[in-house]
């Protein structure tokens, strides 16, 4: 085993009930969910060999011709090299039948979370996030995001005072609770009148964020990615390792946690650019990243948008229903 949780792989003959995955991600703003770059977080798998990885490889850079040392998604995603990814992502291309994407909008997955932790119950996220800044205005809503991001974070104490995230988070739940008479929908309002008594909870939460930072962060996508990644492939009953490209998140501690959280034999952390496997993983998460912000933000391609949708697992955290059906429509469950 390495320093890394890493599994004894190279020239190990292993059983039939095991399979190999290279993972890798793409939207990664830590626990920065509401001031990062980006609002769709892509966690992308891919169950291809090696040979057939480096002729896929081989083929994107036949294709393209750029000088550029390393390949990236947006290379791909140049309108000039649109054939190109439109090849890679085909029913006919290297990929489809072997690859899966696991998506977490970022809004919806942060409300989701401090509903859970201070209602215990997530539900509510959908009717809060439906009603969002049309209902409570683009303001008032950008402050209650910010204000459950810096919450749930474990740095969240940005002035200094303990108590300040708590203070600030049940400002922005007023100010949203004051349009709650105008709601339509009275889910929503329900749900902001429950935040509002739960206070003790919010207050407990950050004490117990001060006294010892959690070990699974409850704000970072990556984690909860890896374990729905790994029970999709391990579905048939095989076990699963996985390579995944280098990430801080994936300590020692947290590696643990998910092969006794999840069906999964080892985790082997390496350099992208040393995997072509892994490259693939990177190529098809920063394509499915950028298909889905688009259509999250309205501007989606049909074509593009229907040659990802086979990969992508209906069981990512997406709360958005204008761009759900678009995105997922009969997609793996």
């Amino acid at each position: 085993m390495s320093g890394h949780g890493s599994y004894e792989g190279r020239g190990v003959t292993r059983p039939y009930t095991e399979v190999e995955i290279a993972c890798d991600e793409s939207g990664s703003d830590g626990e920065n969910l509401t001031g990062g770059n980006t609002d769709v977080f892509a966690h992308a798998s891919v169950d291809v060999p090696m040979e057939s990885a480096a002729a896929a490889i081989r083929e994107i850079r036949d294709r393209i011709r750029s000088p550029a040392e390393e390949y990236k998604a947006n290379h791909l995603l140049r309108e000039k090299h649109r054939a190109v990814l439109e090849w890679l992502l085909a029913p006919s291309g290297p990929l489809h039948g072997h690859a899966y994407v696991h998506l977490t909008e970022k809004t919806f997955f942060m409300v989701e979370r401090v509903l859970d932790l201070l209602l215990g119950d997530p539900a509510g996220a959908l009717p809060l996030c439906r009603a969002g800044a049309d209902a409570f205005g683009a303001g008032r809503w950008k402050e209650f995001l910010a204000a459950a991001n810096a919450l749930l974070r474990v740095r969240g104490d940005t002035d200094g005072a303990p108590g300040a995230p708590v203070d600030a988070f049940f400002r922005a739940v007023d100010a949203l609770a004051q349009q709650a008479p105008d709601l339509r929908d009275p889910e929503a309002a329900d749900v902001l009148r429950l935040l509002g008594g739960a206070r003790s909870r919010a207050a407990d939460h950050r004490a117990r964020l001060l006294a010892a930072p959690a070990l699974i962060p409850v704000l970072n996508p990556l984690l909860p990615a890896i374990v729905r990644t790994a029970a999709y492939w391990s579905a048939d009953g095989r076990t699963v390792l996985l390579v995944h490209d280098r990430q801080n998140m994936l300590t020692d501690e947290r590696i643990e946690w998910l092969k006794d959280t999840t069906r999964i034999g080892g985790l082997r952390l390496v350099v992208a650019r040393d995997d072509t496997r892994v490259q693939l993983a990177d190529f098809l998460a920063g394509i499915a990243r950028s298909i889905a912000s688009n259509e999250l933000n309205g501007r989606g391609d049909t074509t593009l948008t229907a040659l990802l949708r086979p990969y992508v697992n209906a069981g990512s955290v997406w709360g958005d229903e204008r761009s759900r059906g678009r995105l997922f429509g009969a997609a793996h469950n």
